[in-house]
């Protein structure tokens, strides 16, 4: 009692599965031990993923969930009882369609027409999206939103009579499905092979019909112990015949790991479980579709990975807390873990693993090709006691640094489709050059390229309001990112892809681009004369500072005069007087924050200027442009002159820095 938390929703939530759908940016759907079924953005456009991005879906605390492939808003759920509901998001409608509505509470599993485990699977076909599947101790399948229901398996369990008697013993009965046993207990369809359908018992049995249910074959391992818990199954990839199982013992006080591949439907079977710790059981094995052998393994204790197809794992703990992974994901070249105990992770890009091997590995520096991204808004800002991270927006660029002892400037540049040079990052930046930080360490490092270009110039102490001075966005494209370090240099081609949301154009998203580009170029010529008057005058004060003012009364007039047309000048670019960010509000903002301000307003979306914008930039260019004039005639004539008057006194002469 100590310490208190001051909010309760921490991301402690124990979630069973997970699964995803096709809306953009995907979302992830899972139930919750003792609260809701959930989907959640994936990554959303402000700095966090918070309560506006979760919302309550089909089923209950232990479901399965499905989306219709071909719509998002359509989500089906389960849960103890053999309970299966239908949501329609969008018009908010929920319907019960139970494959058999029969209610099993205080029932024990031998009195049932089928027995539904609490997390019974529900999945769709990948081949029809009309097609749901729901598994009890036998496969059933709906093609009408769960009107009706074919049942197009016998039991594909033991049957044990010993095993489906009522829960609880003599003295409390407890019977809410949730311990029924000799169930169905994982199931999938291969998305190379219609009507190829897999199914794992909780009670140690694998079967497969290649005919979509008409005939069925029990394809056990045959060196798989009695009574492991098929808990997942995932189709190779890349083998026709392929499928990998986890299954688990630890409800028999066996917390050995259980996975095998098969790769001719089952009639041999290689237990793959070199590297996982003995004491790791394992939930769940998948199966990486872009690199064949890659795969990714959920234990009780932690993650692993495989780059030999399981002939040896790795603990791929990263910064995953130790906990559960009670199931895997793998969505758009992403991994989503589903924790017992602390929520969802996910990583956000999954190519490096695709590119990695010894080569690589052996090298002093390696950039790995990005991931093409997409634009869109976004950043990681999240508030970790309240908010889940969010994606770090742009661009990922990964990076291999072997070692860092001795390593002094490292850098990455980015390119656009013209090897024009857009952004710099680097271990030593020139801030001069606007080049950004970047951080190394030994290992694989992350650097984020936010996919804007350089901003204006700004200057020392300057206050304006709703302005910006951050640079356009880059237009879905071609670019290249490099890895320079002394004469080193690797480069790596990628794409940054149009957010599939947005109605504007590739030709308006160029528009706005070009339009910020040039009030960006404008703003900072504008703000660089600023500086440049600002020094002038200071050093006409500090020539005039050592003299008499009445024995050099010429030299002081001149200096006030030159001083003061100056002023007149930078006091219309900027508002002088702003001293504090509210200041604005009781001094008219100047030239240069309605530029900034302008740049702010094109800046928000993705749409081309509107046509006042293009007339207002033209007006108040047009004002800069004027007073810039102005003070170009300083620059030209009266300074000289005053130089000349010092010159003539055998003064120090005032030098003008551009």
């Amino acid at each position: 009692g100590e310490n208190w938390t001051t909010y309760l929703n921490q991301p402690t939530a124990q979630f069973y599965r997970v699964t995803t759908d096709n809306h953009f940016p995907y979302r992830i759907y899972g139930a919750q031990q003792d609260n809701s079924t959930i989907r959640i953005s994936h990554r959303a456009s402000d700095g966090a993923i918070d309560e506006r991005d979760w919302e309550p879906t089909a089923g209950g605390e232990s479901a399965h969930i499905a989306v219709k492939p071909d719509n998002n808003d359509i989500v089906y759920g389960g849960s103890y009882g053999g309970y299966l509901s239908r949501v329609n998001h969008k018009t908010e409608e929920i319907r019960g369609i139970n494959v058999w509505p029969d209610n099993p509470m205080g029932h024990g599993a031998e009195d049932f027409k089928y027995r539904f485990q609490w997390n019974f699977p529900i999945f769709f076909s990948p081949h029809n999206p009309d097609k749901l599947y729901a598994a009890s101790n036998q496969l059933h399948v709906t093609t009408n939103g769960g009107q009706s229901w074919e049942t197009i398996s016998p039991d594909l369990t033991t049957n044990d009579s010993t095993k489906l008697g009522s829960s609880g013993g003599p003295i409390t009965q407890d019977n809410t499905s949730v311990e029924y046993y000799c169930t169905i207990f994982a199931a999938a369809e291969s998305p190379q092979q219609e009507g190829l359908i897999w199914t794992g018992s909780d009670d140690g049995l694998i079967h497969v019909t290649k005919d979509g249910g008409k005939n069925w074959e029990n394809v056990t391992p045959s060196n798989m112990p009695q009574w492991t818990m098929i808990n997942s199954i995932d189709i190779d990839p890349f083998n026709d015949g392929g499928v990998y199982v986890a299954g688990t013992r630890y409800k028999l006080g066996d917390y050995q790991p259980y996975v095998y591949h098969t790769k001719d439907y089952g009639k041999t079977w290689q237990k793959i479980t070199s590297g996982i710790a003995s004491e790791h059981f394992t939930r769940v094995v998948r199966a990486d579709p872009k690199r064949k052998g890659l795969l990714y393994a959920g234990t009780e204790n932690g993650m692993y990975i495989s780059f030999d197809n399981g002939a040896s794992w790795s603990t791929f703990q990263l910064n995953l807390p130790i906990v559960p992974i009670t199931d895997l994901a793998i969505k758009n070249d992403n991994l989503i873990a589903a924790t017992q105990g602390r929520s969802f992770w996910l990583i956000d890009d999954l190519t490096p693993l695709h590119q990695l091997n010894e080569t690589i590995k052996n090298k002093e520096l390696h950039l790995f090709k990005p991931l093409d991204s997409y634009r869109m808004e976004g950043g990681n800002y999240a508030d970790k006691k309240y908010e889940g991270d969010n994606h770090p927006g742009g661009v990922l660029l990964h990076f291999y640094v072997k070692d860092t002892a001795g390593l002094d400037t490292l850098k990455v540049n980015i390119y656009d489709n013209q090897q024009k040079l857009i952004r710099t990052f680097s271990t030593q930046p020139n801030t001069k050059n606007k080049e950004g930080k970047l951080e190394i360490k030994p290992g694989m490092n992350i650097h984020s390229w936010d996919l804007t270009y350089n901003g204006a110039d700004g200057f020392d102490g300057m206050i304006l309001w709703w302005a910006s001075l951050q640079g356009p966005t880059a237009v879905p494209g071609d670019y290249m990112a490099e890895l320079v370090h002394e004469d080193y240099s690797q480069k790596v081609e990628f794409k940054v892809l149009k957010d599939p949301r947005i109605t504007s154009s590739i030709a308006d998203l160029q528009a706005q681009f070009d339009f910020q580009n040039e009030v960006i170029a404008k703003l900072s010529e504008t703000n660089k004369a600023i500086e440049k008057i600002r020094k002038a005058k200071a050093q006409i004060t500090d020539v005039t500072s050592k003299y008499d003012k009445e024995e050099y009364s010429e030299l002081h007039e001149n200096a006030d005069k030159v001083k003061k047309a100056l002023t007149a000048i930078e006091e219309e670019l900027y508002q002088t007087k702003n001293r504090s960010n509210q200041d604005p509000l009781n001094f008219p903002i100047k030239l240069n924050n309605k530029l900034g301000h302008l740049n702010s307003l094109m800046g928000m979306g993705d749409f081309k200027p509107t046509d006042q914008a293009v007339e207002f930039k033209k007006e108040v260019t047009a004002l800069i442009d004027k007073e810039l004039s102005r003070l170009e005639a300083i620059f030209t004539k009266d300074i000289p002159a005053f130089n000349e008057l010092v010159k003539s006194k055998n003064l120090d002469a005032v030098v003008i820095q551009e």
